[in-house]
């Protein structure tokens, strides 16, 4: 137990101090597993296995490299690429706003459920931050909506497609956690449909107080709703025969996301936006992309090894059960970090450093892992827009001069909320996640 608090207090030092995550996780891991290793020899506490250490670090890196699961995570970023530099985001906006704009904070409404769609397709909830603020901001400033109004739904909308599959930290938390992708695909399907909801219901709600700030724009006629869903029905029915094929088990998560790309890469050429230095600038960002991911990856289960060989795990367990409480409230306990970290930490660094320190004992508390990973995902997503580290905040106030961050937290507040309220509900009636992948599997 000393080892490991030493080992977390040494990592969160080197992040408040800016060391890149994966350095700290690897350093902190390479020396934590070191001295569990010079523990359990006979001859002294500094006889530290270096070669033993070396070699999980190249067995570690070696794995992750090579693992055919891990695949889908460039296939998937390819593919959101391939139709993001088709013009989807503004395709979906007109598309929502024609359906949703004519009506008081309609326009809103349009921006939550644009963000959703395209999130879930890039997979970065910082991406579509950034994307959707040049394009909505300016739109619903135009119509005279309020700032908080507009900036606050951008950067809520924009947390959705963490969650929405295909998800890259679902991808992630099933890597950490041994569960099927497909399951957790499954499971965040409700939860996400669930979030727009509720922040639907919030737009609403701030809008019946204060109707001065979004007012109705212009009804579309039939033949505008028409081409605006003709401009994107093609990647719908992508979307539709990815998530369709994975759900059915017509083929598995990493055989869709080859389709998806493939899929992503026609969708370019039909639309004539792919030209040849924009394919070779879509490989290299999916690469660099990739090699982040991978080497965040390495680190974490580096570190995540010494963890376990600490035996923190198991005393934490042996503690928690001999407090006699209900399981539930351990998962208050938890989500209650996840809060308070996401006040320090952005939404990837908080997953890689507590799932592995977290699941064994939800697992041994006889919760469903699959349930839990949606919580987590819930939970960090409500962290993109908690203050002070929101980081979803900070990147559209750095693209829009007049916005402050001031403004945009202030007018998350009832979007934190309605985040707060699907959260209650998942850990109330875990149905809601559990229930499509109980059907299908």
């Amino acid at each position: 137990m000393t080892v490991a608090l030493f080992g977390f207090a040494a990592l969160l030092l080197l992040i408040l101090l800016r060391i890149p995550l994966l350095a700290a996780m690897g350093v902190v891991g390479f020396f934590g597993f070191a001295v569990t290793q010079g523990l359990l020899t006979e001859t002294g506490w500094w006889d530290f296995n270096w070669k033993g250490v070396v070699y999980l670090i190249a067995r570690t890196a070696v794995s992750v490299t090579q693992s055919y699961e891990l695949s889908v995570i460039p296939l998937f970023l390819l593919m959101g690429d391939f139709v993001a530099q088709g013009g989807l985001s503004k395709d979906l906006y007109r598309l929502a706003y024609v359906y949703f704009g004519y009506k008081r904070g309609g326009l809103a409404v349009a921006t939550i459920v644009a963000c959703g769609g395209f999130s879930s397709v890039c997979g970065s909830s910082l991406a579509t931050t950034a994307t959707m603020g040049r394009i909505a901001y300016p739109e619903m400033k135009r119509l005279n909506y309020g700032t908080s109004l507009a900036s606050a739904s951008i950067s809520a909308g924009s947390t959705l497609g963490i969650l929405i599959p295909p998800s890259v930290i679902l991808i992630i938390y099933g890597l950490l956690t041994e569960q099927s992708i497909r399951e957790l695909f499954a499971a965040g399907f409700l939860p996400g449909l669930l979030g727009i909801v509720l922040y639907v219901v919030a737009i609403k709600l701030v809008v019946w107080r204060r109707p001065d700030i979004a007012p109705a724009g212009g009804r579309e006629d039939r033949r505008a709703k028409w081409g605006a869903l003709k401009n994107v029905y093609h990647t719908v029915l992508l979307f539709t025969v990815i998530m369709g094929g994975i759900y059915f088990g017509v083929f598995t998560p990493t055989e869709a996301a080859g389709i998806g790309a493939f899929g992503g890469f026609l969708i370019g050429l039909l639309r004539r936006t792919l030209t040849p230095a924009v394919l070779i600038d879509i490989l290299k960002g999916a690469a660099v992309t990739s090699v982040k991911l991978f080497s965040l990856l390495i680190g974490a289960l580096i570190f995540s090894r010494f963890i376990s060989n600490t035996g923190v795990v198991e005393e934490l367990t042996a503690l928690i059960a001999s407090w006699s409480v209900n399981p539930y409230f351990v998962i208050i306990l938890i989500m209650l970090v996840y809060i308070v970290l996401g006040m320090i930490l952005e939404s990837l660094s908080m997953i890689l450093l507590t799932v592995p320190l977290f699941f064994p004992i939800v697992s041994q508390l006889g919760f469903d892992l699959v349930w839990f990973g949606i919580l987590v995902v819930v939970i960090t997503e409500i962290s993109l827009i908690t203050p002070p580290v929101g980081l979803n905040v900070f990147v559209l106030s750095s693209i829009i001069r007049d916005l402050t961050p001031r403004q945009i937290f202030r007018g998350v507040l009832p979007f934190w909320c309605a985040d707060l309220v699907r959260l209650l509900l998942l850990i109330l009636f875990p149905a809601v996640s559990l229930w499509l992948p109980r059907l299908l599997y």
